[in-house]
């Protein structure tokens, strides 16, 4: 599938840091990413990688202590119009609009970003009301139809439910018809599918996928499934302390990785065949706490291919590497970062 020249979202060198009492955390410490109308990014990378933070700092939805330091958030819309979302003034009537209904995004976990008192029909048609200004009429035959669209079963008693008398697999499918209701140009989807079972996550992939094709709808689908990249994404954007440490098409990140964390990551997936007896090969170590990031190479301490004397001085700097990019010192033509 081709890509349009213009990508939808542009992110050049965005930073969102956590001021906290303890120190300043860097969440998200200079990423660059491209998505593009009518195909699939899946960010990849461990918890605490910033892949969350990253999404929320799209929508200006940091929770405070957390802000933008650095960086441009470039949103382009189907008319050519620009919007640098960083620097908007936050709560402004043009960053409204597009928050909901240029871009939606499913959240991680439901049951916090519902409305707990509020039943899950008016949580939808209040966001039909405000973006596709429909009727009361309207709106509650549309949410309906999302409801069932998702598979929820009984959607019109559904409609009148609040979110405690609902599942967990239940919830998660009510705020993806909701965040699926306004038609949005971009779909941020942060691990969609980690309450439902494999049926249900097999139907909201497709419906996605359907509607990303539909809609001409860019996605941002934020998991650990690396099955569930495999089979959806087209780019695929690894995550490690807040950097992108490698991005390409998903048949390049699979079949050739250049970055060591990103090809621990592919060794660390069960095969179907393995013997019995083979031990799972795991990344050593664990994710250095954020307050005490490693100098150079944030991934240096768990790299079996660490180099004295380079990873340890400078940060490599993402850099083109056959049909992708990579931040690695392992590849002769990486530079520091500055």
């Amino acid at each position: 599938m081709p890509i349009d020249t213009d990508p939808m979202i542009e992110i050049r060198g965005l930073k969102t840091h956590f001021f906290t009492d303890d120190g300043v955390i860097k969440a998200v410490d200079g990423v660059n990413l491209d998505v593009h109308r009518n195909r699939t990014l899946c960010i990849l990378g461990e918890s605490g990688s910033g892949k969350s933070i990253m999404a929320r700092s799209i929508l200006r939805i940091v929770d405070n202590p957390g802000k933008i330091v650095a960086g441009s958030i470039t949103y382009r819309n189907t008319e050519g119009e620009t919007l640098d979302l960083a620097t908007a003034r936050a709560g402004s009537k043009q960053l409204r609009r597009i928050r909901g209904q240029d871009i939606a995004m499913i959240f991680q976990e439901p049951m916090s970003s519902l409305g707990p008192i509020t039943k899950i029909g008016k949580q939808i048609t209040e966001t039909l009301h405000l973006h596709r200004k429909m009727t009361k009429a309207e709106a509650k035959e549309e949410a309906i139809e999302q409801l069932a669209r998702v598979g929820i079963p009984k959607p019109a008693e559904r409609f009148e439910s609040y979110p405690f008398e609902l599942s967990g697999g239940m919830r998660q499918r009510a705020m993806i018809a909701m965040a699926l209701s306004c038609q949005p140009k971009l779909l941020i989807a942060d691990e969609p599918t980690t309450a439902l079972d494999v049926t249900t996550q097999a139907q909201v992939l497709d419906l996605i996928a359907e509607l990303k094709d539909e809609l001409e709808m860019g996605v941002m689908l934020i998991t650990h499934d690396l099955g569930v990249v495999a089979e959806v994404a087209e780019d695929v954007a690894v995550m490690y302390m807040g950097k992108v440490v490698e991005f390409g098409d998903v048949y390049s990140i699979f079949d050739n990785p250049q970055h060591p964390y990103t090809q621990a990551l592919l060794k660390s997936v069960p095969r179907i065949g393995s013997a019995k007896q083979d031990r799972l090969p795991a990344i050593r170590g664990m994710v250095p706490h954020p307050l005490a990031c490693p100098s150079g190479c944030s991934f240096r301490t768990r790299c079996d291919h660490y180099m004295a004397g380079t990873c340890d001085v400078a940060t490599p700097a993402l850099t083109p590497k056959d049909n992708g990019k990579v931040a690695c010192f392992l590849h002769s033509e990486a530079r520091a970062d500055v």
